[in-house]
């Protein structure tokens, strides 16, 4: 590996551990994002001096997460790994996967909560309420974002700023909602 890929690969694993995935699986991934070409896994094994088995699971941690991708190539019998090309679709992916795996089980469980009924503590009660009134106005600004094809998403973005001075100008001739 070059000096840059083994600093990003490096950055990665440490990185990984953070987000809560093994620093070994952020290595692969690093690995395979800037390899121009799929490689298999005893390609990724050599370069990152890894175990096979710890190559092997973490690609299939990686495939679960819809990160890495089979890719067959042509006169090798070998499995071969990449990333998506868009940049867009990972970080939708990350975030699909993110939201699926932490905020939909953490709104499950307020939902369930609120559901036994009142539990004599209002201020508690009161609380989960709020975070759950967010979390689920969250999930549905993420799912109006989702919708959006790449080209808009970019488009609104770029606008953000513009965007909030805009909602600053109009919010002081149109009450926001819930504070009518």
């Amino acid at each position: 590996m070059s000096p840059l890929h083994q600093e990003f690969v490096l950055h990665f694993g440490e990185m990984g551990s953070r987000w809560g995935i093994n620093r070994t699986v952020g290595q692969i991934y690093a690995l395979l994002f800037l390899s121009a070409d799929p490689l298999n896994a005893e390609q990724i094994t050599e370069a990152l001096g890894i175990s096979r088995s710890n190559t092997s699971m973490g690609l299939k941690e990686l495939q679960a997460w819809r990160l890495v991708r089979m890719k067959h190539v042509p006169g090798d019998r070998k499995d071969h790994f990449t990333t998506p090309d868009d940049l867009w679709e990972i970080v939708r992916i990350l975030i699909d996967e993110r939201k699926k795996r932490e905020i939909d089980p953490t709104l499950s469980k307020l939902r369930a909560l609120e559901m036994q009924g009142p539990a004599g503590d209002d201020y508690s009660e009161a609380r989960i309420s709020e975070l759950r009134e967010m979390i689920e106005m969250m999930t549905e600004f993420y799912d109006e974002m989702s919708r959006l094809e790449t080209e808009r998403l970019v488009k609104l973005m770029t606008y953000g700023s513009r965007i909030a001075g805009l909602i600053d100008r109009v919010g002081s001739y149109v009450p926001s909602p819930g504070k009518q």
